[in-house]
């Protein structure tokens, strides 16, 4: 009978298209392919009438349509084709392992995994070098090395010279070596040889093609925190949501990129998100829990501070830091530290507790260099601690990073310009003589507290024989509280410009000397007299001119 000549035909003799398909290397990349399209075939859903003869045959003339589809790099319709085949003739393993070339072509790894897995079952009893070999490659690129490397065993076992087994063997041995560099630079907390081992892992598979495992991309996520460079961690976590947006582990390390970064909200809703998907996902709800303490804890500091409670401030910064740590592992707490710290400070600094606030500061500073808030308070501790150079320094690195921050407006700009100018004065006074620190007052004091300091700092060094004052220092008092009394010289001095108390408050005193300024002291009894006056310094009567000079009157 004709038909079942033919369908012994049909199933013994190999078919010259297939074979080739089986042994030719590694498709194009699916860029090359053309667009997807809906080939003309015959219905795979057998007639009344056809034999199963008919339908071997037919499957083989579908087949042989995929071979002629994949070879012109039209892997979509070739696996249209090969479907009907299969569809057809289950049985048929060359029909599936051609699939799986052609899924190849489009990059669909795991779709050639599945189909090599069945071509392998349906060969269980004498399995196919080949179907094999396929199944190592898509392994491979899907960067499961111990089961490529055990597949390609079994490959070799079977064919010990296979020359394409032994060039994927080197391959894997590679990648492995990798592998083991990166566990062990990693178990040593050494994070620059652990990113370029996991770098060459990841060119090993992007180099096939391939899709890079998750559990590498979350170790890029971990090494880029770890060596503290949050933008780079925060790009390798949006890569691997965009590849994954769906799973729990890479929205948590998202959740913790966006936590250390300083973004509280969106930090959370990525934990939220994570535990939509698996609600017993215990990482993203230690981060939930995590983000909403130091929230809060965040939100009260700031409300304290600014109703003047600054101890209260302090402690719910210091509650917030407990919760974030300094794990290195965590970029040593990041951009949310150092502005919990750059908070506390500027909350010490209030309480005159300069040198703890610097630490602060000097932390948050070693975090994120760039922050003009942060230099803008150290800033102002150096001006407390007269490290006037430091103070300058700061102030001008705070300008030029304003200058730079989307969240510093020009109001900002100018309060620092304003501050530096002060600083640079101070500088300037530091290098000459500071009448603040010679009459013991701060910069910020009243006249009140000048004329107070003036008669506290007079009495205390009168060139007096009795009581042992000291005449270069009184002339100094006498010479500060000429300028700072002055409104007018004040402010000039306080700029920064040149005032100089010898003339107008000494020498200058309308020809009066010393020994004229003394006797004016002692109602002229010289430097030895009956003391001062009853009723203090009302100021000074009487110069050889006869009249008051105002600027040493209290």
């Amino acid at each position: 009978m004709p038909k079942k000549n033919n369908k012994s035909k049909a199933k013994k003799q190999p078919n010259p298209q297939a074979e080739s398909l089986n042994n030719e290397p590694e498709p194009m990349p699916a860029s090359s392919t053309s667009g997807p399209s809906s080939p003309q075939t015959e219905s795979t859903l057998p007639s009344l009438n056809e034999s199963p003869e008919d339908v071997i045959a037919r499957a083989e003339k579908i087949k042989e349509q995929g071979n002629e589809a994949f070879k012109a790099k039209k892997f979509d319709d070739a696996v249209g084709l090969y479907t009907q085949a299969i569809e057809l003739n289950p049985t048929e393993p060359s029909y599936l392992t051609n699939r799986a070339a052609a899924h190849m072509g489009l990059k669909r790894f795991r779709l050639a995994v599945e189909d090599c897995q069945q071509a392998a079952t349906i060969q269980a009893a004498s399995p196919s070098a080949k179907t094999l070999l396929r199944l190592a490659r898509c392994q491979f690129a899907l960067g499961e090395i111990i089961p490529a490397s055990s597949t390609l065993r079994s490959v070799l076992a079977i064919e010990p010279k296979n020359a394409p087994a032994l060039q994927l063997q080197s391959k894997i041995n590679l990648l492995e070596g990798h592998l083991k560099t990166f566990e062990a630079a990693k178990a040593k907390r050494d994070w620059a040889h652990a990113r370029l081992a996991l770098d060459k892992c990841l060119q090993g598979i992007e180099g096939e093609g391939g899709e890079i495992p998750i559990d590498w991309r979350l170790w890029r996520i971990e090494l880029e925190l770890a060596r503290g460079n949050l933008d780079s961690a925060n790009s390798a976590a949006n890569d691997a949501l965009r590849l994954n947006p769906s799973s729990p582990d890479v929205l948590t390390a998202r959740g913790l990129v966006l936590f250390l970064s300083g973004k509280l909200p969106q930090a959370l809703q990525h934990s939220q998100s994570a535990l939509r998907g698996d609600p017993g996902h215990e990482p993203a709800q230690r981060l939930r829990k995590r983000v909403k303490d130091v929230e809060r804890l965040k939100d009260e500091g700031n409300a304290a501070f600014k109703t003047g409670r600054l101890e209260e401030a302090v402690g719910k910064y210091g509650e917030a830091l407990e919760r974030v740590g300094e794990a290195e592992e965590e970029s040593k707490g990041g951009q949310i530290r150092a502005t919990l710290l750059s908070n506390r400070a500027t909350a010490l600094l209030k309480l005159n507790r300069h040198e703890e606030a610097l630490a602060d500061t000097n932390i948050s500073l070693e975090l994120v260099s760039t922050s003009f808030k942060a230099l803008r308070t150290r800033a102002r501790i150096h001006l407390h601690l007269e490290q006037y150079d430091r103070c300058v320094g700061d102030f001008k690195a705070a300008i030029q990073q304003a200058g730079m921050d989307g969240s510093a407006g020009e109001a900002d700009v100018k309060a620092l310009r304003s501050e530096l100018k002060k600083a640079e004065a101070a500088l300037k006074r530091s290098k000459t003589k500071d009448y603040y620190k010679i009459l013991g007052v701060p910069r910020d004091c009243s006249e009140a507290d000048i004329k107070k300091a003036y008669r506290r700092e007079s009495l205390k060094h009168h060139p007096d024989k009795d009581k042992g004052g000291d005449e270069e220092k009184f002339k100094l008092v006498v010479e500060a509280n000429a300028v700072l009394s002055d409104r007018d010289r004040r402010e000039r001095y306080d700029n920064g410009e040149d005032e100089d108390g010898m003339a107008d408050g000494m020498n200058g005193m309308n020809g009066m000397d010393l020994s004229e300024l003394f006797a004016q002291f002692h109602g002229g009894g010289g430097f030895g007299g009956g003391g001062f006056r009853a009723g203090g310094f009302g100021g000074f009567p009487g110069g050889p001119r006869g009249h008051t000079h105002s600027s040493f009157g209290f």
